[in-house]
């Protein structure tokens, strides 16, 4: 405890000293009012002080501690150190609730934003359990199902933001996690809470010390395991959608904290609940007071929570290690193989002669400005050549993302590896970002440019930590979407700082094919082709690979080299395909699925069949992001993660 004695008052006091410099530039100390304050006799600057900044200063505390505890209990209650309300959902889950209300059905927010973010962060945990119920709880799959559910719901919230314009401001500023407050309605609500969570986590300590010997050790113990679990995790949900409600999305606090509890020399269960809290109080207020100081010497306004989520990813695969001691080797092993088809040419044929057919009823079915119907033959000649381009690139898209993800599965041995999964669309976000900020006026070629390199150089990042770390195939996911949080941290901080370059990455979010010129279509369907070809090339490799890199060498296989050339492939084609439909999508993860799952196995058709079946779910995609709001357009990768979604629940519910 000697490391906490010296480093928790210096914490706080840097904290109060940011502060206290950010407060001092807004006004002087001699200027501040005297308690109890009274707007009525206060100028406009003591006002802002009093009601504005000081509420800050302490909802961050509380905020801070709130997330600390939450992250603390998900980690004793699940036994996984990667825990967090970021982690498992349930601020994504809340976040969508809160979004939804807003635009959707407003009247649901009379009694106030905490019941509505409430059943949204409930909704998500109860998704996020019953998929881990199915492998024992073992962390990598808790892991896994919590992202996974996550980044559904930000997908959708996402979609929801991008179709109100009316809302678009508020609503990116209050997703990025602003802590600006206007009166201490927010504290109090924040500190009735937290004291009563706080006081329930410590009379919890001593059964959640015995959960961590197991559920068949605690029960042998007398002990429900069960019951213990909802109750603890009902807590850490009431925390965190409290949290949403009052400041919006804080991400990965609830991480950070109990990993620096640890580090402080916390032991028991009390400790690291105590320790916990107080370190996610002192890490969002110096998060908070350095960025106050920030803005008052004139540099930009960035709300807090997107500046804490820059420590999620690297914190994330840097934890990971610690998995290995506590995941049980059963749970990760392969879902049981589905047969192979007896003639697979026979189903490829049958995909090829589907994708014609769904082309030509989206193009002359759909929704017009008569309704739902056939094209009118009078406008056939004005929209006809737009719908072939837009479909075109939806196809070809739809083709590219599902190849790569059938390379990546293949070269990794893991059904769950996919172009979204392994970080690669986050580092094909930041690509375009970066084309976007560092070129004067960056043409199609330069952005397909930037985002196919972000794609390939965080393909090749994380390649090189899984093999420096000997990572099994769940933890490279998990390293994957630790890459894929802090690039929705750094597009989060983008989107929050106002500058207008920041508006053409959020109209690269939507994703849209309606953008699509045909010189762009025609450039998608001859990579994807190339994607193919070099696929097929590439088939007795893509067989030898998931035997391991010493088999493969032992057999003639340059396995460095050819692991490279198919990791820098499926990067640039994941990062092409982005352009178009933005950096959601499930395709990639899904269509490969789907292949497996009707008997195409060797590599060849595979890859065939996992491209047939991504171009026919983006045509799907394309079809009902035109139709269903009509005369709008609304995110293509919102209806490929809505028909995605399903399917990857599905396989992970499945029991090993």
């Amino acid at each position: 405890m000697t490391r906490l004695i010296l480093w928790a008052p210096l914490a706080g006091l840097l904290a109060l000293g940011l502060w206290g410099l950010a407060a001092v530039q807004q006004l002087p100390l001699a200027d501040w009012p005297a308690l109890p304050y009274d707007a009525a006799g206060m100028r406009l600057e003591q006002i802002l002080l009093a009601f504005g900044t000081m509420p800050r200063g302490m909802v961050a505390l509380l905020v801070g501690a709130a997330l600390g505890l939450a992250g603390a209990l998900m980690q004793a209650v699940l036994r996984n150190p990667l825990a967090d309300p970021t982690t498992l959902g349930l601020q994504a889950g809340a976040q969508l609730a809160l979004v939804a209300a807003t635009l959707l059905a407003p009247g649901l927010l009379a009694f106030g934003r905490g019941p509505v973010a409430l059943a949204g962060a409930a909704l998500a945990t109860g998704t996020v359990l019953a998929l881990a119920a199915r492998r024992g709880f073992a962390p990598v799959t808790v892991t896994i199902s919590g992202m996974l559910v996550g980044l559904l719901c930000a997908a959708i919230a996402t979609a929801l933001t991008l179709s109100r314009g009316e809302y678009l401001l508020s609503l990116v500023i209050w997703n990025g996690g602003a802590l600006t407050q206007q009166d201490w309605s927010g504290a109090a609500i924040l500190a009735a809470v937290l004291l009563p969570a706080l006081a329930l986590a410590l009379l919890m300590a001593r059964p959640l010390l015995l959960l961590s010997l197991g559920g068949e050790g605690a029960r042998a113990l007398g002990l429900p395991a069960m019951p213990l679990r909802l109750a603890a995790l009902s807590v850490a949900v009431v925390l965190s959608a409290t949290v949403a409600a009052e400041v919006g999305l804080v991400g990965f606090v609830g991480l950070a904290a109990p990993a620096i509890a640890r580090r402080l020399g916390a032991r028991t269960i009390p400790q690291r609940l105590l320790l916990a809290t107080l370190a996610g109080a002192l890490l969002l207020s110096l998060t908070d007071s350095a960025l106050m100081l920030l803005a008052a010497a004139g540099g930009p306004v960035l709300p807090s929570g997107a500046l804490t989520g820059l420590i999620g990813g690297p914190l994330l695969i840097a934890l990971l290690p610690r998995l290995r001691a506590t995941v049980p080797p059963e749970t990760e092993a392969g879902d049981r193989p589905a047969p192979r088809a007896r003639h697979p040419g026979r189903v490829l044929l049958v995909l090829a002669v589907l994708l014609p057919v769904l082309s030509l009823a989206t193009l002359m079915a759909g929704r017009g400005p008569g309704g739902w119907g056939l094209l009118d033959p009078a406008l056939r000649e004005t929209f006809l050549p737009l719908r072939a381009t837009a479909l075109l690139a939806s196809l070809a898209a739809g083709a590219l993302l599902a190849g790569s993800g059938a390379i990546l599965q293949k070269l990794t041995a893991n059904p769950l590896a996919a172009p979204e999964v392994l970080g690669v669309t986050g580092g094909a976000s930041l690509g375009y970002a970066a084309a976007i900020f560092a070129l004067p006026s960056p043409g199609a070629l330069e952005l397909a440019l930037g985002a196919g390199g972000g794609a390939a150089l965080a393909l090749l990042a994380l390649s090189a930590y899984a093999l420096r770390a000997e990572m099994a195939p769940a933890r490279l996911l998990l390293a994957g979407l630790g890459i894929g949080a802090l690039s929705s941290a750094v597009l989060a901080a983008i989107m929050a700082s106002g500058d207008m370059r920041a508006w053409a990455v959020l109209g690269w979010l939507s994703g849209s094919a309606s953008r699509a010129t045909p010189l762009g279509a025609a450039a998608l369907t001859v990579l994807a082709l190339l994607l193919a070809a070099g696929g097929m090339l590439a088939g007795r490799w893509l067989q030898i690979l998931p035997l391991g890199g010493a088999v493969a060498g032992a057999l003639g296989v340059p396995v460095a080299g050819v692991r490279l050339a198919l990791i820098l492939g499926a990067g640039l084609a994941t990062g092409a395909a982005s352009v178009l439909v933005g950096p959601v999508s499930f395709i990639g993860l899904m269509a490969p699925h789907i292949a497996r799952s009707l008997g195409l196995k060797r590599p060849r058709d595979f890859l065939a069949g996992a491209m047939l079946t991504g171009a026919l779910l983006m045509g799907l995609a394309a079809f009902g992001a035109r139709s269903l709001a009509y005369p709008y357009d609304l995110p293509l990768g919102l209806f490929a993660t809505l028909i995605g979604a399903p399917w990857l629940f599905a396989a992970l519910m499945r029991r090993t």
